[in-house]
């Protein structure tokens, strides 16, 4: 019997890379033309595999409109394959929601232009997420591809067990956390591995002697895949001519110009019994680790915390405040946050939110990221508007000014809610607006205080009266602009249920409230009733668990070395010793001091380097392998000045961090550094719908020095007694060094591209000032769960609205949902485009069954897929380990 060898012809497309956006964009132009020529002159070409996003389309229309019905009649007709994504995705750096979105607007899309292809297509994410099985399953997808994550071994008809990360086939079983399995196809010889194959007789015989060979070193079946092509690659078009050749030389083979429908479909009915399985996420565990790229989480991380700060105005703000809108309106913007989704998704593909291309690449990113921010914004505030007509304000006086707080995250929060309300307004149209703005300034300050609904006084921190310029854009009718007196309310808040709102009003008089402090030692203590933080004279901090006995010592230790290598991958110049703060004397002042929040600014400053040295720039353009340069730190130093906000509240553990520097070094990474004390073998960290175990130890075949690690919300290093939460806002990479300190990376600086040329990035440098947010919190065994969703609280702001006094038919303090699940992380809260039903999504972030009651007035909803369709099966009140959930609640 024949071998068959499967042809399938393909251009994978990076939308912007080492040439900014629109020189791709021209390129795929002329690759799309060249494709709608080719399927009307050639009637043995079978299809072009078109990448696995429909972007691609829409990028095409934009330039050629008028080349709309000669797609449709190329999908039609079998010849474009299409989807089943919006984009191909970093998978690691986006949130679990942006992962779904992709696929729920890929889907779309699709099913508009016809049938998408049926697999999940990663050829060059950066690693994989190990929910990939239970994702795809979840919409009907029950295969997937991909480029990177497993060590291929070579065929030696042995399954090696040992070897969770490794298989000896190209083909294999994917199995997630969940137990969910699918077909995993490895593009072991790279999806290039059939591209320009020659149509002249010797190069052919060259060619196919070599590419056989590879292919079947790997290959478990007689079907052996031959993807033509490779990034940007224009289409062959004499690929007929190169196949009939093939079939004349090779008559034990049979080659043919294929797809992935009919190759997946071949090769799942004949692969042996003896098929190993991978597990979990594919990060090239078994690999020198050298490659496995994800340093790209911290390259750029200014585009890191812009897209963290977008991902929470849509999913947890925007989306969540206009579903509960929608009991006032009727109406659910979708076609809007559509807009938005694929603006910010657009700053997905794995070249662009990896931060590892050109400057002019993540230039243009920036716009993406405010452009679909302002929407978020603009339709958050029409919610906040729509809402605010309803709640009910009448049992608060008529002289107060009442206001709501939301949490509109799916967990409890503890924090402070700012908002600023006005007190008097006067409009231009009643005089001239330097009097008017001079009348207000001029009226007798007054004295403030906060009060709940059964007239509770809250021990907020109110500003001084201040009149400033507004206006208001009516819907019927043209602007309207005035001069205000206003103050600013910072409200403790403490334990708000997910998704709730509750209404506090402003009164006149000075507040009963007495106030203590939470500070002693000039600032260098803070101390509440679960936790006393020292802070020693270097700036590290000495942290004491009153609850446990627990003691921490020498966190918020900052770390400082070179970095020679590039935008993919860290590397430190040989022999360098790393410059530390606790060598440093430090400063502490005092910023806020209530009874409520005890807050001081602590601030260090360090010599270092200027940049590498002048051999850097030589063996950058030499294009010398980062891990065989010679370059070191120039002896020139400057002084690097940082400054850190510690923030305690009254009834917390958690301790926030907002670090400020100003950069002006290159060719360095700076981190923080929470050694522990702990000798643990793993530790858990946020990822896609998991809170992932990962060992602390690498593997045996591991060379590079460091093992940097993706975390999203948190990382967690701790044993069955204590442990140590740090959360962070837009910091993606971590790394676990010696087994018990959490480093977290808040700059990486270097000035090249990396890869396959020298492309000189001066911007990836990240030269100014800086702002890192992030946490810590220490817990008992297996409140380490409570510590998790403190960490994803803290991403959340709450949203506040100033209110009119007014009867309205929604009460002045609510509980949206009921939710009952120690371990059931909720991702969002959204209508569904299918049929405006309310949806909610979450993940049990443990290994083991948990109860989950998820009620809405009583009513536990129905089961839905990724897709948001109805599922045949009931809901059990059981979450299986790992299970990703997803409720949708029928309107009453």
């Amino acid at each position: 019997m024949k071998k068959k060898v499967y042809i399938i012809s393909h251009s994978h497309w990076d939308r912007e890379w080492y040439m900014a956006y629109e020189q791709h964009h021209m390129r795929l132009v002329e690759l799309m033309d060249d494709l709608l020529e080719l399927f009307e002159t050639d009637p043995d070409f079978n299809s072009f595999h078109l990448d696995g996003q429909t972007i691609i389309l829409d990028d095409y229309l934009q330039v050629r409109p008028e080349k709309q019905a000669a797609i449709q009649k190329a999908i039609d007709a079998g010849k474009l394959r299409i989807g089943p994504f919006y984009i191909l995705q970093d998978d690691f750096l986006i949130s679990s929601e942006s992962n779904v979105r992709n696929m729920l607007i890929g889907m779309e899309e699709s099913r508009k232009w016809g049938t998408p292809v049926m697999l999940g297509y990663f050829p060059d994410t950066f690693g994989n997420m190990g929910q990939t099985p239970q994702m795809m399953k979840q919409v009907g997808l029950e295969a997937a591809a991909f480029g990177r994550g497993v060590k291929p071994i070579g065929f030696d008809n042995q399954v090696l067990e040992a070897e969770n990360y490794s298989s000896q086939y190209s083909e294999m079983w994917w199995k997630g956390p969940d137990q969910s399995e699918i077909f995993g196809l490895l593009f072991a010889n790279w999806y290039s591995n059939g591209n320009e194959i020659p149509a002249e007789k010797e190069a052919a015989i060259r060619f196919w002697d070599q590419k056989l060979a590879d292919a079947e070193q790997y290959a478990s079946t007689d079907h052996l895949l031959m993807m033509n092509g490779v990034d940007h690659q224009p289409v062959q078009k004499d690929i007929s001519k190169a196949i009939r050749l093939a079939n004349d030389l090779y008559p034990d083979y049979e080659f043919i110009h294929s797809n992935f429908t009919d190759y997946l479909k071949a090769v799942q009915e004949d692969v042996p019994q003896e098929l190993g399985a991978v597990e979990g996420e594919l990060t090239s565990q078994e690999t020198d680790g050298w490659y496995t790229l994800a340093n790209t989480a911290s390259a750029r991380v200014y585009l890191k915390q812009w897209n963290t700060k977008v991902q929470r105005q849509l999913e947890n703000v925007t989306e969540p405040l206009a579903a509960m809108a929608y009991e006032v309106t009727g109406n659910y913007p979708h076609d809007q946050l559509d807009y938005a989704w694929k603006t910010l998704m657009q700053n997905h593909p794995h070249d662009s939110i990896c931060g590892c291309s050109v400057d002019s690449v993540h230039r243009e990113m920036i716009p993406r990221f405010e452009k679909a921010n302002e929407v978020g914004k603009y339709l958050a505030q029409e919610a906040l508007e729509q809402l605010a007509t309803a709640i009910d304000t009448s049992t608060f006086s008529k002289e107060s000014y009442p206001f709501v707080v939301f949490n509109t995250g799916g967990m409890p929060k503890t924090g402070s809610a700012e908002i600023t309300l006005e007190l008097e307004r006067k409009r231009f149209a009643e005089g001239i607006p330097e009097e008017l703005y001079q009348e207000l300034a001029e009226q007798p300050k007054k004295h403030y205080h906060v009060e709940t609904a059964d007239k509770k006084q809250i021990p907020a921190l109110i500003s001084e009266e201040v009149v400033s310029f507004g206006y208001d854009l009516p819907k019927d009718r043209f602007r309207v602009p005035y001069m205000k007196k206003n103050v600013t309310i910072e409200l403790p808040i403490h334990d708000m249920p997910a998704f709730s709102w509750e209404t506090f009003t402003l009164v006149e008089g000075a507040s009963e409230e007495k106030q203590e402090s939470m500070i002693d030692q000039a600032g260098r203590s803070l101390e509440n009733q679960q936790v006393h933080l020292t802070i020693e004279e270097n700036g590290t901090l000495t942290l004491l668990d009153k609850t446990t006995g627990q003691t921490f010592e020498e966190l918020l230790l900052f770390e400082d070395v070179g970095d020679i290598g590039n935008e993919y991958i860290f590397k430190q110049p040989e022999g360098e010793k790393a410059i530390l703060s606790k060598n440093q004397q430090s400063t502490v002042e005092i910023i806020k001091d209530t009874s409520e929040i005890a807050q001081v600014k602590v601030t260090v400053t360090i010599d270092i380097p200027v940049s590498a040295d002048d051999r850097l720039e030589k063996e950058q353009q030499m294009v010398r392998e980062f891990r065989f340069r010679q370059a070191q730190r120039s002896k020139e130093t400057k002084p690097l000045e940082i400054t850190t906000l510690i923030t305690l509240h009254a009834q917390s553990k958690k301790i926030d961090f907002t670090t400020v520097i100003d950069n002006q070094m290159k060719d360095h990474r700076l981190r923080v550094l929470f050694p522990t004390k702990l000798q643990v073998e793993q530790h858990e960290a946020d990822s896609i719908f998991e809170v992932v175990t990962r060992p602390n130890q690498v593997s045996a075949n591991w060379e590079n020095p460091t093992n940097p690690q993706h975390q999203h919300a948190f990382v967690q290093l701790g044993d069955e007694q204590q442990g140590l939460t740090i959360g962070n806002f837009g910091l993606n990479e971590y790394e676990i060094v010696d087994g018990k300190t959490i480093a977290v990376t808040l700059l990486r600086c270097v000035g090249e591209m990396g890869d396959w040329g020298y492309f000189p990035t001066p911007e990836a440098q990240c030269l100014g000032v800086h702002q890192f947010d992030y946490s810590l919190e220490v817990h008992a065994g297996e409140d380490k769960f409570a510590t998790y969703k403190h960490a994803y609280a803290t991403q959340i702001p709450f949203s506040t609205k100033q209110l009119p006094n007014q009867v309205g038919k929604l009460s002045s303090k609510k509980k949206y949902l009921s939710i009952k699940g120690e371990t059931f992380a909720i991702t969002t809260l959204k209508r569904s485009k299918l049929n405006d039903k309310l949806v909610t999504r979450g993940f049990n972030m443990s290994s083991h069954l948990e109860s989950l009651q998820l009620t809405k007035n009583d009513s536990k909803g129905k089961l839905l897929n990724l897709l948001e369709e109805e599922c045949q099966e009931t809901i059990d009140s059981m979450l299986r380990p790992y299970e990703i959930r997803t409720i949708g609640f029928e309107e009453e």
